[in-house]
């Protein structure tokens, strides 16, 4: 279930967005929609709990761009909305990684439309790994994963952002990320097909350039899961 939250101070507008909520809930979508009328008590108890926050611009006590820059040093990663009737306002919104803006007065299907959006992003930016460190936890999208690597009981992450050491097994890494397109192609490595540039003979060539070895006892499994896995992706 999401979480959203709404910081709206008009009563007119707060009930036009319950209805909206209503609505697209009513197609699936479980929600879980928590109302504030200023940001102030918003902010003051905040907990990164939200996958959604939809931020009115004009607000009492503290604006929603001054909100939203605050949200920002709290939370870097919860999808955000403005909500104005100043659209000139809203295009400032690149300053706090907003992800759209909706301009009143409100429509449902520019709100469907924009929170269909959101909704898809949180889905996505969900699909993560959680790598181990000594200086604590990380959080990886998978997409940005190109493969992982074991060195003992040591696993290496290679990502688009660099590499990441973490402990554990390629067994139970394998066994964790089943289906979610990744492929042992020999018993050191676990790798993203979304990241396979070529494959030639019993090498696979990922996007970053590195050749890995497919194994002769695995080439014909591999070859079978990803094959299987292709055929998947295009049937949707």
């Amino acid at each position: 279930m999401l979480k959203i939250a709404v910081i709206e101070d008009s009563q007119k507008f707060t009930e036009t967005l319950k209805s909206f909520f209503d609505k697209f809930s009513a197609c699936g979508e479980p929600l879980d929609v928590v109302f504030f009328e200023s940001a102030v008590p918003f902010l003051e108890r905040y907990k990164p709990i939200y996958d959604v926050v939809f931020m009115d611009i004009m607000l009492p006590h503290m604006n929603g761009m001054d909100a939203a820059h605050r949200l920002r040093e709290l939370d870097q990663s919860v999808v955000l909305i403005f909500v104005t009737n100043m659209a000139q306002f809203a295009v400032k919104g690149y300053e706090v990684n907003a992800a759209d803006y909706i301009v009143k007065p409100l429509y449902y299907n520019d709100f469907a439309l924009k929170f269909r959006r959101a909704v898809l992003r949180c889905k996505e930016a969900a699909s993560t790994v959680l790598i181990t460190q000594q200086s604590g936890k990380r959080r990886v999208l998978l997409r940005e994963v190109i493969y992982i690597e074991v060195h003992g009981h040591q696993l290496s992450f290679k990502t688009e952002a660099g590499e990441f050491s973490s402990t554990g097994t390629i067994s139970e890494m394998e066994s964790s990320l089943k289906n979610k397109g990744f492929l042992r192609c020999n018993k050191c490595f676990l790798i993203n097909q979304r990241h396979i540039a070529v494959i030639r003979n019993n090498t696979v060539v990922m996007s970053n350039g590195d050749e890995l070895q497919i194994s002769r006892p695995r080439k014909k499994q591999f070859m079978h899961d990803l094959t299987e896995s292709i055929g998947k992706e295009n049937s949707l």
